[in-house]
């Protein structure tokens, strides 16, 4: 049974849609004030501030930044602190993913995935440590099980998750003892939106290959991500794999 952490705040990079609006709505759910920053997802956001409001008012706000923008990524951890005055996590969970066969990479692929998958996460996080020292808070790096065995074609993604890793256990020793920071690694939870991104065929063999022999949902991100904020007090540095065990069978 969740926790209650009332009075505390969250601010969730691409926190409007998919895996990061489930971990928005959930957080919210414990108690939680919310952030939710979004690019273009401006509908989705404010439909999901709505709805969070309606629940508990005056609860959660939504803030928008260019993550590969480097002069909006200070703003956006101060206009989150005045929001709420105060923030006990940040949630690097914004991400950009698309295949970049090797002889088909060019500069601007590498900066969208560098940046949005790594390079935010390490300027956001510079610019809220200060703010987390100050209550004790913590950061959650959301990175992919897939990188242990990295797709074909999926190159310079690959990279930058596997950097996210390193910022991880990086930031834990740097940030220590005021500021806890984990990773939470999804396996199968939520397939790309679009549909042709994968086959049914590689689909089943994914699933296939985890231990469980089933996708998860995206309910077990959110979970894994409220322990390591609310239970997990004596963990950091560490990567949270929530992938049915499919990291142990590759």
């Amino acid at each position: 049974m969740a926790k209650n952490i009332i009075n505390k705040t969250v601010l969730i990079t691409g926190g409007a849609k998919r895996i990061g609006a489930h971990i928005s709505e959930f957080l919210h759910g414990t108690g939680m004030n919310v952030i939710i920053h979004y690019r273009n997802s401006a509908s989705s956001a404010k439909k999901l501030k709505s709805k969070l409001n309606k629940k508990r008012v005056n609860s959660a706000e939504i803030l928008q930044a260019d993550l590969l923008d480097k002069d909006s990524l200070s703003p956006l951890i101060e206009n989150s602190v005045k929001i709420f005055g105060r923030l006990d996590c940040l949630i690097n969970n914004a991400s950009s993913y698309y295949p970049t066969p090797l002889l088909k990479i060019n500069e601007d692929s590498w900066e969208e995935l560098m940046g949005s998958n790594l390079k935010a996460p390490l300027f956001l996080s510079k610019f809220a440590a200060p703010y987390l020292k100050e209550v004790n808070g913590s950061i959650i790096n959301i990175t992919d099980t897939h990188i242990k065995s990295p797709k074909k074609s999926y190159i310079i993604y690959s990279i930058a998750k596997s950097g996210l890793v390193t910022l991880t256990h990086s930031l834990a020793q740097e940030l220590a003892p005021e500021v806890r920071v984990n990773a939470v690694a999804p396996g199968p939870i939520l397939w790309p939106d679009d549909k042709n991104e994968f086959s049914d065929i590689y689909k089943a063999k994914v699933v296939k290959e985890t231990l469980l022999k089933k996708t998860g949902d995206p309910s077990n991100i959110s979970e894994a991500v409220y322990f390591l904020i609310a239970k997990g007090l004596y963990t950091t540095g560490h990567v949270l794999e929530v992938d049915g065990g499919r990291s142990f069978s590759l």
